[in-house]
């Protein structure tokens, strides 16, 4: 048995139905819980994203969005829109928007939770899922448990999945060899990553935003020199989501399936990786973080991701496996091209003849490279949540090197399985969260209602975090502890 193999029988364990339904349902749920915030306090998100509150200890608030956004607006969005429509049928792009509605309201949940619970380590804030799980649910044991499948899964399984779509975009722009795509990403992984969460931050919040409009902006484009099949898609899109076309309407089930399971691979609502990146932020209150990190899963679904499925449906440039038949399409729209960032790269060729391949594989780089950036950020916070407990100086040289090397291995191993491994990282992650969030979400539908109190009053916004609680007791401790010298 190989280790394809394996992981594809691991993934359809973790991969179970019971998975996407649970996503789906809890976001339902959340979005109830909290009477539906991230439609009602959407007009505040340019008031909150733009505060430029940070301290020596915290990002801004900005800048905790541009590290969750550059781990959310990747791959995902191109190959991950590409792979859920090869699998789904156009109909799973609508499940895709599904979940990013209703997946605003889990994440946040799970990054407010990061706000609440999170810590300072060498002066920097620090949180996330194996924090909350800690101090929240006082289960160290789930905690330790999160943190080890968060590190693995973002420093070993995951980049395997930007680092094969770079390859295999550059190589249909620009004839690159793999093994150069491989060199370039590693060493400037290597420089950003040496930095620290600073640097990470200072370069995520110049690059995002300019590689996230500027693939947007090329989908527009295209989309409005094909304004014409707008209509046509979104019906296909609507009636496919529900086993309403002739076509594809043998995928329904598959339809709900991949829209789900891309969904969340793309916002990562409820996978618990945008929490990290939450709980770095220096705000007044955490509903404000929780906040803009809903926003986000509308930025990467919403928008990339919609604008990709759109671009890719209206110009024809896709494929559809039939489950039915092996190796059979329902839809054959590139004849010889797998499921991948290859679909794009087609589409934008269509208006932009010798230049759209070679934009797409340039955005796809600096989404791809982003995204590293920010998973190598979430595997270091949990590496630091572990050294809490054992003397683990010698593992963050060999997390970087790892994952460097991770990146390689990814960018030379077919797509299929380079997606397989992702899943399986996510997939894990995801079971632990959920579970965690299920239990422990009271606290941050209690800071969601403190915070409209306050701005209901008039009030400056403001919360007593755990951690200022116990910087004043240590800082009593001290003042007594020199008392009783004297």
């Amino acid at each position: 048995m190989d280790l394809s193999t394996i992981v594809n029988w691991l993934n359809g364990w973790v991969w179970s139905k019971a998975l996407i339904i649970t996503c789906l349902s809890l976001g339902i749920y959340f979005s109830c819980r909290i009477r539906f915030a991230q439609i009602r306090h959407l007009p505040k998100f340019f008031h909150l994203v733009l505060d430029k509150k940070s301290s020596q200890a915290g990002l801004s608030s900005f800048q905790a969005l541009a590290i969750s956004v550059a781990g959310r607006v990747g791959v995902g969005n191109i190959a991950g829109v590409a792979a859920a429509i090869t699998y789904g049928g156009p109909g799973a792009l609508f499940w895709m928007w599904v979940v990013a509605f209703f997946g605003a309201g889990t994440a946040f949940v799970e990054s407010t939770l990061a706000q609440i619970y999170k810590e300072k380590y060498n002066d920097e804030f620090r949180g996330g899922p194996a924090f909350y799980i800690e101090k929240g649910l006082k289960n160290k044991p789930l905690a330790i448990a999160f943190a080890i499948s968060a590190m693995i899964a973002c420093g070993f399984l995951i980049p395997g999945i930007q680092a094969n779509a770079v390859a295999e975009s550059l190589k249909i722009a620009f004839g690159l060899d793999v093994y150069i795509s491989a060199v370039i990403m590693a060493v400037m992984l290597g420089f950003i990553i040496m930095g620290g969460v600073h640097r990470i931050a200072k370069f995520s919040e110049i690059i995002v935003p300019v590689m996230a409009i500027g693939y947007i902006l090329m989908a527009i484009i295209v989309i409005i020199m094909n304004i014409g099949k707008v209509p046509e898609v979104v019906t296909l899109v609507v009636k496919s989501a529900f086993g309403a076309d002739a076509t594809f309407g043998a995928l329904l089930g598959l339809a709900v399936e991949w829209g789900i399971k891309r969904g969340v691979y793309s916002n990562e609502a409820g996978m618990g990786t945008g929490a990290h990146a939450a709980a770095a932020a220096s705000v007044s209150h955490p509903a404000k973080q929780g906040l803009v990190q809903s926003f986000s899963v509308f930025i990467d679904t919403l928008l990339v991701c919609s604008a990709t499925g759109i671009m890719l449906i209206m110009t024809g440039k896709y494929n559809t496996l039939n489950p039915a038949v092996e190796k059979g399409f329902l839809y054959e729209g590139i004849p010889g091209i797998g499921m991948g960032s290859g679909y794009s790269q087609l589409a934008v060729e269509t208006a932009f003849p010798g230049f759209g391949s070679a934009f797409i594989a340039i955005a796809l780089f600096f989404f791809a490279f982003t995204s590293l950036v920010a998973f190598y950020y979430i595997a270091e916070t949990n590496l630091i949540y572990l050294k809490r407990y054992k003397t683990l100086i010698w593992a963050a040289p060999i997390l970087k090197v790892v994952m460097v090397i991770m990146v390689g291995y990814g960018a030379m191993k077919t797509a299929d399985f380079a997606w397989a491994m992702g899943d399986l990282g996510c997939g894990i992650m995801a079971w632990l969260n959920i579970i965690s969030i299920i239990l422990l979400h009271k606290p941050a539908i209690n800071a969601l209602k403190d915070y409209e109190s306050q701005v209901k009053s008039g009030k400056e916004v403001e919360y007593d975090f755990p951690y200022m609680q116990e910087e004043r007791q240590m800082a009593e401790r001290n003042v007594v502890n020199t008392e009783i010298a004297k």
